[in-house]
């Protein structure tokens, strides 16, 4: 690799209701099972939801619900779902779904938005206006094809994905695994992600809006009354942590009635590691290994270039844990995280 230095809704169906759909993969109540749904995949440990993975509800698939070790859900529910724990306020970027990967400018198409970033409501009376010219840019990641794996101690999602811009033409291609697990205190999920510049040279812009991300839920941003704390592995805090290099970062704060926490590990083998982390104050939280001067203005343009055949290695893991960063134990699980091969 060389790098060069210049319908929105899931149709408010319940889990519940998905969960009837298809026969289980492994027995509901031991284990993990996975299970495919209308709209993508659902994964359940000991019975309990603990994720569905979406692909046909937007310009790039999506992990919503999320579920962590108390069973409380650790993303915003919009733009899935409007609910009265999120104020108007707290409904904004749109493209913000659950845990998701996109970019403002990969091979000249961005994933990062979806047309509900562009798109407003009519009110009564409005005239229509023109369409938004960022439309014509977006472009989608595009479910193939799945391979599904459960049992006892993990679930995993193999999933082929197409880039493809707005006519459909493919960019470039990925193939991402998602492992589940779980513990007395913890859910984790590994997020795998390789890039194949399968059709030609690949170049991702330098841009602030790029990454892996996940929304947390509205009660636990910084931003909230009596909300949380950002924290990453060099102790800086807060709204400090944003744009910051740091080998991971933790999210923590209240969700009905509890202090839970989502901690974002970032692997020594992974592109840029240590990775900065795009972590806002409101609920964003996103390792960004594609930004440099948009992240920071004191360093150069870097954008990153893939050779035809060349591939891009991202790897991720999630934490959902009880309690803050301290009690959690970061540290020592990063380190256990780091030793493996990935």
């Amino acid at each position: 690799m060389k790098v060069s230095f210049s319908s929105h809704s899931l149709s408010l169906i319940s889990f519940a209701t998905l969960l009837c759909c298809a026969p289980f993969a492994e027995s509901a109540d031991t284990g993990f099972s996975t299970k495919e749904n209308p709209h993508g995949v659902d994964v359940l440990v000991n019975g309990e939801p603990f994720a569905s993975y979406v692909i046909d509800q937007a310009n790039k698939p999506y992990l919503w619900p999320v579920y962590g070790p108390t069973g409380k859900a650790m993303t915003r529910a919009y733009p899935m779902q409007e609910v009265p724990e999120e104020s108007k306020a707290q409904r904004d970027h749109p493209h913000h779904r659950g845990i998701t990967f996109g970019h403002e400018d990969a091979a000249g198409s961005a994933t990062w938005p979806e047309r509900l970033s562009y798109e407003k409501p009519l009110k009564a009376g409005d005239e229509p206006k023109p369409e938004d010219p960022r439309i014509a840019k977006l472009g989608r990641i595009q479910h193939v094809s799945f391979t599904l794996k459960a049992d006892a101690e993990h679930a995993v999602i193999e999933e082929h994905c197409d880039h493809v811009d707005s006519t459909g033409k493919r960019l470039f291609t990925e193939d991402r695994r998602l492992t589940f697990r779980a513990t007395a205190s913890t859910r984790t999920i590994d997020f795998d992600q390789d890039f194949h510049a399968t059709e030609g040279e690949v170049r991702f812009e330098d841009r602030k809006d790029a990454g892996l991300s996940i929304r947390v839920p509205s009660s636990m941003a910084v931003d909230t009354p009596a909300g949380g704390h950002i924290i990453n592995s060099n102790k800086v805090m807060d709204k400090d942590a944003w744009a910051k290099s740091a080998k991971w970062c933790d999210y923590y704060g209240p969700v009905e009635g509890e202090i839970l926490g989502i901690a974002f590990f970032n692997h020594p083998s992974s592109y840029r590691y240590p990775t900065p982390w795009h972590v806002r104050t409101y609920g964003l939280f996103t390792a960004n290994p594609f930004g440099s001067k948009s992240l920071d203005k004191t360093l150069p343009e870097a954008p990153t270039v893939l050779s035809a055949g060349e591939t891009l290695k991202l790897r991720h893991r999630f934490v959902f844990h009880k309690g803050d960063a301290e009690s959690a134990h970061l540290e020592e699980a990063f380190t256990a995280y780091a030793a493996e091969t990935r």
